[in-house]
């Protein structure tokens, strides 16, 4: 749990003058019995897809629920106290429960079922106005796995950014990767491959095979792999947009991270964890936030999306264009998530040789 000033600091950062408007929306949603809209799977808008069943998919109970709903209640009142001033009353309970609201409201994990995100809350509604160009961009990216690995199955997120290339961290493909002279070859035994499923609830992959590593980049956390179909029967989707420079005001802007967030209690309360993300990990979702902090020139720009460590590897989007800004790579929570800003590597050698779909962006 962080510090309570951070806590509050973040709660002004994130709602600024709509801390009311908050309060007054989460109280009326306890009051109809429906706090558990924010956290329980539904599909928005999408009448064509099922609801997950919480019977068949492990980790969501009424148990679980009904506490994440008393820490949203818990957090209405913290809420309700920084909005008068009172943010020396802030109880640890309510402490906490403001740390969900954040998250749930402000930046929420959304999980993502046949393609699709799952329901927003309304202050990301915008996200539904943008439904098919995120459907694309999920599409591309996929849940990097090994064999042969003596501590992993899976260990990170990549992305589609050329015909045949992958975009991950290096610190992903150091996990299975060697040098071997002048160039980089798969580990004596490991192999490793690309499964653009892995959603909530699935149960069929779409896997790839990863044939090789184009190469691991010596300054920024960032490498790129190739990837081939498996079999006849899958093709590779045409490959991300990544914007070849800077995608106008930088900070501010509003963002989305696809990945796959794992259990990560090095960097993350065990207990936040747990109940923002209903103990369920390894999927994929969708994860919504802005830009922080970036200065001109610098080699990264923090965002504040909800990511764990298996987002180690995923692509940031502008909401605005639905082009790859960014390459995530690490961070922690109330703290920053830092990303390599893409736009400044479309002269870098190694992307030219893979081929990277650099365009200008569509937007200032």
């Amino acid at each position: 749990m962080a510090d309570r000033e951070r806590v509050i600091a973040e709660v002004r950062a994130t709602f600024g003058d709509r801390i009311g408007e908050v309060e007054d929306r989460l109280t009326s949603h306890a009051e109809s019995a429906n706090v558990d809209d924010l956290e329980r799977p539904s599909i928005d808008d999408a009448p064509d897809h099922e609801v997950p069943n919480r019977a068949v998919v492990p980790g969501i109970d009424d148990a679980s629920a009904d506490e994440l709903e008393g820490l949203v209640n818990d957090g209405t009142i913290g809420l309700r106290k920084i909005r008068e001033g009172r943010e020396a009353e802030i109880s640890p309970r309510e402490q906490v429960g403001l740390e969900a609201i954040v998250v749930l409201t402000g930046r929420p994990p959304l999980f993502i079922q046949n393609g699709d995100f799952l329901k927003v809350p309304d202050d990301w509604a915008v996200l539904k106005s943008h439904r098919e160009e995120i459907k694309s961009s999920i599409r591309r990216v996929g849940r990097i796995e090994v064999d042969g690995h003596p501590e992993y199955t899976w260990i990170g997120t990549g992305f589609l950014a050329g015909p045949d290339a992958i975009v991950t961290n290096r610190h992903v493909a150091r996990e299975f990767a060697r040098l071997d002279g002048q160039s980089w070859r798969f580990q004596s035994g490991m192999s490793a491959r690309l499964d653009f499923n892995e959603e909530y609830g699935a149960l069929d992959p779409l896997e790839f095979k990863i044939t090789g590593i184009v190469g691991i980049h010596e300054r920024f956390d960032l490498a790129v792999l190739r990837v081939a179909p498996t079999s006849g029967t899958n093709t590779l989707p045409d490959p991300v947009r990544v914007a070849a420079a800077r995608p106008g005001t930088v900070i501010g802007r509003e963002i989305y991270v696809i990945g796959y967030p794992a259990w990560d209690s090095r960097r993350n309360d065990p207990t936040y964890m747990r109940q923002i993300f209903q103990n369920i990990f390894d999927v994929k979702r969708l994860q919504p936030g802005k830009v922080r902090t970036w200065n001109d020139g610098d080699p990264k720009f923090v965002h504040d999306a909800s990511t764990l460590g298996g987002n180690s590897g995923s692509p940031v989007f502008d909401l605005a264009t639905h082009e790859v800004i960014g390459l995530h790579f690490g961070g922690k929570y109330l703290e920053g998530n830092n990303a390599v800003p893409l736009w400044l590597l479309t002269d870098d050698e190694l992307l030219e040789t893979a081929g990277i779909n650099f365009v200008q962006p569509t937007h200032a």
